[in-house]
């Protein structure tokens, strides 16, 4: 059984939105013109691509990988051994924009993650990703549990 956890959106909340405007908007281009091509591929890269931590359960792997334009994945596989841990990390990450006027918009996004770790206790990879403590611990319990390794 493989899961699939979607960690973060490569652009942030405002390049992704902008990404799917342009998407849009060469759509309706690409009727008038063939080189609306160009301002769709441009906006489904910079929309949907994003990063995304996959679990096999079977195996005992896991797969950090970037999913360009949110259809192909690229990353390889790491084993699970037995010496690995997981554990918990607060998470606080601010998207900044400047518009034309010179004022910024910043987007504060604060979760926990569920962190792999090996032997030495070095980050490897982000499992995965919780809107807060208790749903963090909950879930850490439970992937310690299904793929049998310790917490920290």
């Amino acid at each position: 059984m493989t899961t699939k956890n979607k960690i973060d959106k490569m652009f942030g909340p405002v390049g992704t939105l902008a990404g799917i405007f342009l998407f849009v908007a060469g759509s309706i281009i690409t009727y008038f013109s063939i080189a609306g091509l160009v301002v769709v591929l441009i906006g489904a890269f910079v929309g949907f691509t994003s990063t995304i931590t996959s679990i096999d359960f079977g195996k005992k792997r896991l797969r950090f990988s970037i999913y360009i334009f949110g259809l192909f994945p690229i990353g390889k596989w790491i084993l699970i051994q037995s010496d690995m841990k997981i554990g918990i990390k607060k998470s606080t990450k601010l998207w900044r924009t400047y518009s034309q006027s010179n004022r910024t918009l910043d987007i504060a996004d604060n979760d926990y993650r569920l962190i792999l770790y090996d032997s030495n206790g070095k980050k490897i990879m982000p499992i995965q990703k919780s809107g807060n403590l208790n749903s963090a611990k909950f879930n850490l319990d439970k992937l310690s549990k299904q793929l049998e390794i310790g917490v920290i």
